[in-house]
């Protein structure tokens, strides 16, 4: 079964990550498919919106699949790598020039949340939940700690970052992770119909106001990942980094030395 499902409906593309017996962890297997989703969107000039979710009700995407670091299934890096063989940073869906809605429904976590920042629209049900808990495995939440200032307050965003907790949908929305809270069950019904209303402007004019809105965030990011990147292979060189994973493998808290 594919990892990753795409369908295109009309102008809209829609992007499924379909790991739902893993609440759609990030695993190489995922992000490849992604990659290779976001290229047909970006390639088919009949696509003018895409629409980003995860199968099966109960996570958008719980981040990346530790379970496979600790049983090395996977090299364990970065599920944001600094720079890309494509020259772009972060998920690769940042790569993509047209408007993309991130449709949420149950867990956002680590990297999910992080690639739904990406995004240049988050709608979120009632039942979503929000959290950065990297920190309670010896992990790092990069892209998100660079990005999330332009898309939540500060003080808020710092709340998130270091104490690793979750958060619901509407103190997501209040904080300005996501645009608008709909009923559990409806957010690919409200992203539909947000994207038919992108659709019906100048598809041109769209693509460079998303670029013009963009250019401040992205300034000083390629450095920042590439700290990042550095910081997260030391940080992976450490005991700490073996004992994070491993205890959330063998569900217990995790005992972290500082080395």
């Amino acid at each position: 079964m594919a990892v990753i499902d795409y369908e295109k409906r009309g102008r809209v593309a829609y992007v499924t990550i379909n790991r739902p017996e893993a609440m759609n962890a990030l695993n190489r297997e995922v992000q490849t498919g992604l990659a290779d989703a976001w290229r047909e969107v970006e390639s088919d000039q009949d696509v003018f919106a895409a629409v980003l979710s995860g199968a099966g009700g109960r996570a958008f995407s719980a981040g990346a699949d530790l379970k496979t670091m600790e049983t090395g299934d996977d090299r364990g890096e970065p599920v944001v790598p600094a720079q890309r063989e494509d020259g772009t940073l972060g998920p690769s869906v940042k790569g993509v020039s047209k408007p993309v809605v991130a449709a949420i429904d149950g867990y956002c976590l680590a990297g999910g949340l992080e690639l739904a920042l990406a995004c240049d629209i988050r709608i979120a049900t009632e039942r979503s939940q929000f959290g950065c808990p990297e920190v309670k495995w010896n992990l790092l939440h990069g892209f998100g700690a660079q990005v999330m200032p332009f898309s939540a307050h500060m003080s808020s965003m710092m709340e998130l970052l270091l104490t690793g907790e979750f958060i619901d949908a509407q103190e997501a929305r209040r904080i300005g992770l996501v645009s608008r809270v709909v009923d559990d069950g409806k957010h690919l019904e409200a992203a539909e119909e947000l994207c038919e209303r992108i659709c019906q402007n100048a598809p041109l004019a769209i693509r460079v106001t998303k670029e013009l809105a963009s250019l401040k965030v992205n300034q000083g990011l390629r450095d920042g990942m590439r700290l990042y990147a550095t910081l997260g292979r030391l940080l992976r060189t450490t005991n700490d980094s073996k004992e994070g994973p491993r205890a959330f493998a063998e569900k217990r808290r995790p005992s972290f030395t500082g080395r």
